[in-house]
């Protein structure tokens, strides 16, 4: 008899277990329920001075490799794209630094490579580096930091990074789960300075060394989840939009999935299902299949955060030879980055010689209070900041502001715990997937799905 499976939610890490189910050799019907209009999640397309461009994740980590590998197995390998090679900066007392090369989430590999970025008396402390090693199971990647390195690192370095990762805070976000080579270490009483090191040189010899360390596909990121959804129709699964999954229960050794609006709800059955929803709606549908999961998910908090993309006609100087600037929170700026993305995107500048397109990114975890503002409002709060950081920027021509309300997980103190306990208490037909789990990038979250699929279809 065909088994059937559900994937609950559409985001990348849905659609890349769909397409690890539809895959295998086993007879398996898949059907994707996603609760929004389209497929993708975070990755998403707008139109923004007169083209097509990313409004959400823009890139993938291309020495990882499972967002090329699935470029490559749909097909659309052939507009893979890297960025030119124009570096970032961080600003520091009011100017653009260049963003050292060689660190760990921010840990430098030498230590004079941010001399000037921290002050000399900041440098000293950097090497003089204690290296009692770590006696807790886990701690902030911020307070870890400040110990062995001192708090200049972290305000200046490590925040403005993680900050672009998590949209969190340095001082609550898991060494562990963040920074697990910066974990090992510390156990082992090793410096971290030797860490970054080492890490610089295994980066250099390593066979992905040649690629560059990002990738996108030309056309924008936003164009993997269409392109997946026909591959993933071809392959026959059923892929529905706006079908809000109400309920999960169980039916003898399978599972029933509700959806629909109340006045008529839907009722299907299915053999096993992959929940690949953010925490807090995973822990309403498991609330009495798997409290202890279902509570444990619940507790788990979200940042909000928005983009504004901003299009500008011509090429405005200040927004050349740099793919943009990370600002640590210790500047007092509303925006916690900017990506000036056709000084980042060749494809981008060559398909539209005569405009310019950047973003600023707004919103910390604890911070919602700076998205409390219309849209006019967050487009004047991102124009005010860059141009306190690049002097004169033209007015722009178009603007489009997407909110990502609970967008990113915080992975706090002890969330590796959480996780391990969330899934041991899970039945064997259910599984989890997503950027609660295993990594908000865009290749973790393809990894976490793929692995949900494959634990459901072991025997």
């Amino acid at each position: 008899m065909r088994r059937k499976v559900a994937v609950i939610g559409g985001g990348i890490a849905g659609l890349a277990a769909a397409w690890e189910l539809a895959g295998h050799e086993a007879d398996v019907s898949v059907t994707v329920y996603e609760g929004s209009d389209r497929v993708g999640g975070k990755l998403r397309l707008e139109q923004v001075g007169g083209a097509l461009v990313d409004v959400g994740a823009e890139s993938v980590l291309a020495r990882r490799p499972e967002a090329l590998t699935l470029f490559e197995e749909i097909g659309v390998d052939g507009r893979t794209t890297y960025p030119a090679a124009v570096g970032a900066t961080i600003v520091a007392g009011g100017r653009r630094w260049p963003m050292p090369s060689g660190t760990v989430m921010g840990v430098p590999s030498d230590p004079e490579s941010v001399r000037g970025l921290l002050t000399d008396a900041e440098v000293h402390r950097l090497r003089d580096e204690p290296l009692a090693p770590l006696v807790t199971d886990d701690v902030s990647v911020g307070d870890f930091v400040d110990a062995r390195l001192g708090p200049a690192v972290t305000d200046k370095l490590v925040e403005p990074l993680l900050a672009g990762v998590y949209a969190g805070h340095a001082r609550r976000i898991s060494l562990d789960m963040a920074v697990p080579a910066l974990r090992r270490a510390a156990h082992d009483g090793r410096s971290l300075l030797e860490v970054a090191r080492e890490a610089q040189l295994a980066a250099r010899s390593a066979p992905t060394a040649v690629l560059p360390v990002f990738a996108t596909l030309v056309g924008g990121l936003g164009t993997l989840p269409p392109a997946l959804e026909a591959a993933l129709v071809d392959a026959g699964v059923e892929v529905r939009t706006r079908a809000v999954v109400r309920e999960l229960r169980p039916d003898g050794d399978g599972w029933v999935v509700a959806t629909g609006p109340t006045t008529d709800v839907v009722h299907e059955r299915h053999d096993a299902v992959v929940v690949a929803v953010p925490a807090h709606p995973t822990a309403r549908l498991l609330t009495d299949v798997a409290p202890t999961a279902a509570a444990r998910l619940a507790a788990v908090d979200y940042a909000s955060m928005a983009i504004i993309t901003l299009a500008v006609d011509g090429r405005p100087e200040a927004l050349t030879g740099t793919s943009g600037f990370l600002v640590p929170p210790v500047e007092g700026l509303t925006i916690k980055a900017a990506t000036f993305s056709t000084s980042k995107w060749p494809w981008l500048a060559d398909a539209h010689p005569d405009r310019t397109w950047l973003r600023a990114s707004i919103g910390r975890h604890g911070e919602e209070a700076s998205l409390q503002h219309d849209d006019a409002a967050l487009v004047e709060t991102a124009l005010t900041d860059l141009r306190a950081v690049l002097g004169e920027l033209p007015d722009p021509i178009d603007a489009h502001v997407q909110r990502w309300g609970g967008g990113l997980p915080q992975y706090a103190v002890g969330h590796r715990r959480v996780v391990e306990v969330a899934r041991r208490d899970l039945p064997p037909t259910i599984t989890l997937a997503g950027a609660a789990y295993d990594g908000v990038g865009i290749p973790a979250c393809i990894a976490s799905g793929r692995a949900a699929a494959r634990a459901l279809l072991t025997p």
